[in-house]
């Protein structure tokens, strides 16, 4: 008998129990993720902007989704991330801090996770993924600063979950959140240039 893949919840209670001291290095956090590189840390990504966030913490994250993205589009199995990415560390009670308030629900939407309308298991489909995510990304790096990155950062939790619990279902309505964050997003984004365009 085959064992059931590990729980997205376990994956992240192990993070903050990688390497040692009391900075948790990048390279810790993806040496952790396993063969579900890219679900995991799309989900990482969403956790932070999930809630209320000063800059620059949605620019940075959405660069590295861009960055994530683009890899899924052009059909790599796995993320890689540039070693100067990967020497980057994070504080340790800083990241046990943030995934122990999100448990709760991320324990809850695992409940209610079941693999179904799986099209995104091909090589095609990780492309097609990218490309949306790549929208996404790039909404999430021109977010309203605070607040304005909020339905992004939750688009991308419920895709990362959707992904490792092979639930199109979830996925379908992550993408459907994250569309009104970009909405929003390129409509600061215009608010903005018109407004420096007419002080020009």
């Amino acid at each position: 008998m085959s064992l059931s893949p590990e729980r997205i919840s376990s994956i992240l209670l192990r993070l903050p129990e990688q390497g040692s001291g009391e900075r948790l290095a990048v390279s810790d956090i993806v040496s952790a993720l396993g063969a579900r590189g890219y679900s995991i840390l799309i989900v990482i990504l969403g956790l932070p902007n999930s809630l209320p966030m000063p800059p620059p913490i949605a620019f940075v994250s959405g660069i590295l989704m861009v960055f994530i993205s683009l890899q899924m589009m052009l059909g790599r199995a796995s993320p890689w991330l540039p070693a100067s990415v990967l020497k980057r560390d994070l504080a340790r009670a800083d990241v046990s801090r943030a995934i122990e308030r999100a448990m709760p629900w991320v324990s809850w939407i695992e409940k209610l996770a079941q693999p179904r309308y799986v099209i995104f298991d091909s090589s095609l489909g990780l492309r097609f993924m990218g490309v949306g995510l790549l929208i996404l990304s790039l909404g999430l790096v021109f977010a309203l600063p605070v607040v304005g990155q909020i339905p992004i950062g939750i688009a991308l939790c419920l895709i990362g979950l959707g992904l490792v619990e092979r639930d199109g279902l979830l996925v379908a309505i992550g993408f459907g959140i994250g569309v009104v964050g970009v909405v929003f997003s390129y409509g600061f984004l215009v608010a903005v240039l018109t407004g420096a365009a007419r002080l020009i």
